[in-house]
Formats: C-alpha cells, structure tokens, sequence
C-alpha cells in the first residue's frame, strides 16, 4: 500500500533523479555551442588574472586556518601553562585583526585605485599583489604611500604587479 510519505519520497526522488541527469549533460552541450575563438582568448586571460589572487588568497586561507587550529590545540591542552595560553591566545586574536585588516585595505585598493589585489599582513610586513598589465612604479608608490597612511607605525609595504 501506498502512503503518502512514500508518493513525497518517489517526488523527491525523481526530481532530485532528474536534475542530477540534466546537470550532468548540460555542459556537453555547452562545449557543442559555436563560440569565437576571439571570445574564448579574452574568457581566458581574464580567468587567469582572477585565478592568480584566489590562488595567493586559497594558499593564505590555509595557511591561517592551520595556524588557528594548532593554537586551538594549545588553548584546549591542559597540560600547557597559562602563559603559553595566553600567547596562544593573542597570536589567534593578531591572525584575526591582521585577516581583517587585509580585507578592508583589499577593498580600499578597489576603491581608490580601481585595481584588485591581495594584500597579507605579516607583523610589520604589508604585502601587496596587484593585477595590472603595466608595472607603474608611481603607482606602486602611490599604493604603498595610501596604505602606510592607515597605519600609526611605520610598515615595510611591498607592491607587486603580475
């Protein structure tokens, strides 16, 4: 006998069935599509610029995380002092200040100067890594000088363009 838990479960079934099918041969039949070759070599390059920041910003995303999850470790041990807790403790807190402040500089770049970039935050050390075909050093100057006018203490800036 039929219930209706079972007519929902087959619905749901089938439909889930049915776009899982589609989704897989939908880009097949976006490959088959007649595309310029104009249009593919602009697609790329683009894709490329992009994929270099995600990449230093995946690699930075990692490192961070792994980071934090050892000094979790250290803060949930009991048999670690409390000065070592508490240093594990403000290292979390500069990681997640520095996190942040890397975010907002990344957004004022884009902001100012109409360029996206990756910006990390090594102690007193500020890297940043712009997409720009030209390597303009008064820009990079003007960058550095924009940055450093955030801060109170002096920061070593590097810019770097790919």
């Amino acid at each position: 006998m039929i219930n209706k838990k079972n007519i929902w479960f087959l619905t749901l079934f089938s439909l889930i069935l049915v776009l899982s099918v589609y989704y897989i041969t939908m880009p097949n039949e976006l490959l088959l599509t007649n595309i310029d070759t104009t249009q593919k070599k602009d697609i790329t390059v683009t894709t490329s610029e992009s994929d270099i920041l995600t990449v230093l910003r995946v690699e930075n995303d990692e490192a961070v995380s792994k980071e934090l999850d050892s000094l979790k470790v250290i803060l949930s041990d009991q048999a670690k002092s409390t000065d070592e807790k508490n240093e594990a403790f403000n290292k979390m807190k500069t990681l997640n200040i520095n996190k942040t402040d890397e975010k907002n500089l990344e957004k004022s770049i884009k902001e100012e100067f109409k360029l996206d970039s990756f910006v990390k935050i090594n102690n007193d050390q500020i890297k940043v890594v712009t997409i720009k075909d030209k390597h303009d050093k008064s820009l990079a100057n003007k960058i550095m000088r924009f940055i450093q006018k955030k801060y109170d203490t002096k920061k070593y800036i590097t810019v770097e363009f790919k």
